[in-house]
């Protein structure tokens, strides 16, 4: 579904073990070279044991894959099974013919596959099994494995033996009753989950494999998506794919880190937290029984004082002036408004405070933000860009958030100056801008009121309303009065007064109106009435 917007050519994280898929990590690096040490060299058994995802059975694909000639390789996938039935299927997977007299007899079977061995070793090839899921191996089959492993001539064993399983297979090997089938195991290994640079490369590794040519994921995405999957293979692989569809539904061509939690969400089924927050809340319990504690100690204070000393108290009053109350033009600091107020950062939250600054009704749960926009007269434009490209648009904006941790937060621009910047986050707080730029990285969305909805570029031949305001518009900037009965057609007088505009406002220069033309020539003849970031930037006048 997602892969034409995306530009990938398969699927970058099917749950399927694909062996061109396998990020070797060191740790998979060192579990791989285990299992091909048990090919290539006689012994007992190799046992190889990891969580549920990490990797097991990839490895075991990749393992096939790099099978020399000369092994013969007999793979179980699903050993819950009688002894007999495990000694039916190591032969027909080893292509051994089995007479129907001999399908339930244990002795039989040994023999049959005993004559198998010798033929094989004589002609000089090797014969492994692998037996995946072996914590599912009953102890009587167990038992029958070991005694398979006596199969050998003078100077090494005939068959080797791989098992490779989840961490309960340590514990049925650690059992009293098995200690001489654990005194075979000439080699073990243990898969753990990948690190959060390890993580980070695998994402972006099955992204090259399946074709991806950009970072379709963002750093901070990357590290939420350690932080909620533990550097469990499969469960990345999960989340990732969600957050792909959630990026592609939302037509957005990078997944951040929200996407990745709303993702995690779906997979866990319930809704998981940014990992500021719990620190948010200690702090802000911590900051609570401080004050309480100050508030107790200054009345305390108070108390004894009024006791022993009224006159002087109140002398002291009278002397001293009243400190004048903080000044509305103290800014505040964005981590702790962050802290203070995170349930007003989401994303219904931010459209819903934008939304009411244009007069218009915003729905939680409904259709999508700029769908409800559009059926309002509004638009939504999804930008990029930096403050001077806020200041030329001259709207009020959801600015995306990113906090040094990767946790993501929309809050809403509603002025803008110099050096500071006006957030309505909890009230209206004033923020300087060298603050608010180490959370910002560019991304925004503002609304605004076009000619006509859909919004469509307007270029030279063209005709209608839309070129009829786009004339009117620049009459107005420049002095005039937009005439009601402007012409409604797209010429070269009008090419050349975009040109000059664009040039103006350093838009890319192509005497095109597309929407970030006609966004900045919006707001640089607003309506009366309409918000507007500073209303210093509007100049009607030229």
């Amino acid at each position: 579904m997602y892969l034409k917007f995306f530009g990938l050519n398969e699927k970058p994280f099917a749950i399927t073990p694909d062996p061109r898929y396998l990020y070797l990590s060191e740790r998979h690096a060192e579990a791989l070279a285990h299992l091909l040490y048990g090919i290539n060299e006689a012994g007992g058994f190799v046992q190889l044991t990891g969580e549920v995802g990490t990797g097991k059975t990839t490895i075991v694909r990749s393992l096939l894959a790099q099978t020399p000639r000369n092994a013969e390789i007999a793979l179980i996938l699903n050993p819950r099974m009688t002894a007999p039935e495990f000694l039916l299927t190591i032969c027909e997977e080893l292509g051994i013919g089995v007479p129907d007299t001999a399908v339930g007899s244990l002795k039989d079977l040994v023999d049959i596959l005993s004559h198998y061995l010798l033929r094989a070793h004589a002609a000089g090839r090797r014969v492994v099994l692998v037996v995946d899921e072996a914590q599912n191996l009953a102890p009587e089959v167990l038992e029958q494995v070991r005694l398979l492993t006596n199969l050998e001539t003078n100077t090494q064993k005939l068959l080797q033996i791989i098992l490779i399983g989840q961490p309960e297979l340590r514990e049925l090997l650690s059992g009293h009753e098995l200690r001489q089938l654990a005194q075979r195991i000439t080699g073990r290994y243990h898969l753990n989950p990948l690190s959060r640079e390890e993580t980070q490369a695998y994402v972006r590794h099955r992204l090259r494999v399946a074709g991806a040519t950009s970072d379709i994921i963002n750093p901070y995405a990357l590290a939420e998506i350690y932080r909620l999957s533990q550097g469990v293979p499969r469960v990345i692989n999960v989340i990732c794919d969600r957050a792909l569809l959630g990026a592609y539904s939302m037509d957005r061509h990078r997944v951040t880190a929200p996407l990745v939690r709303h993702a995690a969400g779906e997979v866990f089924g319930r809704r998981l937290s940014p990992p500021w927050l719990p620190w948010a809340l200690t702090a802000a319990v911590a900051a609570l029984l401080v004050g309480a504690t100050v508030a107790l100690w200054n009345l305390r204070t108070l108390h004894v004082r009024a006791a022993t000393a009224p006159a002087r108290i109140t002398a002291a009053r009278s002397a001293v002036p009243t400190a004048p109350p903080a000044s509305p033009a103290a800014t505040a600091s964005l981590s702790d408004l962050i802290a203070r107020h995170p349930a007003q950062t989401d994303t219904d939250s931010a459209f819903g405070a934008l939304f009411a600054l244009w007069g218009a009704k915003y729905q939680r749960g409904s259709t999508d933000p700029c769908t409800q926009a559009q059926a309002q007269g509004l638009e939504c434009a999804t930008e990029r860009g930096s403050f001077g490209q806020l200041r030329l648009y001259n709207r009020p904006a959801i600015l995306q958030l990113t906090d040094p941790a990767g946790s993501s937060y929309q809050v809403v621009l509603t002025g803008l100056d110099d050096e500071t910047a006006r957030l309505s986050l909890g009230g209206t707080q004033l923020v300087k801008l060298t603050d608010l730029s180490r959370y910002w990285l560019g991304d925004f969305i503002v609304l605004w009121r076009p000619a006509a909805t859909p919004v469509r570029a307007l270029s030279p031949g063209m005709r209608g309303g839309e070129v009829r305001w786009l004339r009117q518009s620049l009459q107005q900037l420049h002095g005039g009065h937009g005439a009601g009965n402007a012409s409604d057609v797209f010429d070269s007088e009008l090419g050349t007064q975009v040109r000059d505009f664009q040039r103006q406002h350093q838009l890319t220069v192509d005497g095109i109106a597309g929407v970030q033309t006609q966004l900045a020539l919006a707001g640089a003849v607003a309506a009366p009435g309409t918000p507007l970031l500073s209303a210093n930037n509007t100049n009607p006048g030229g």
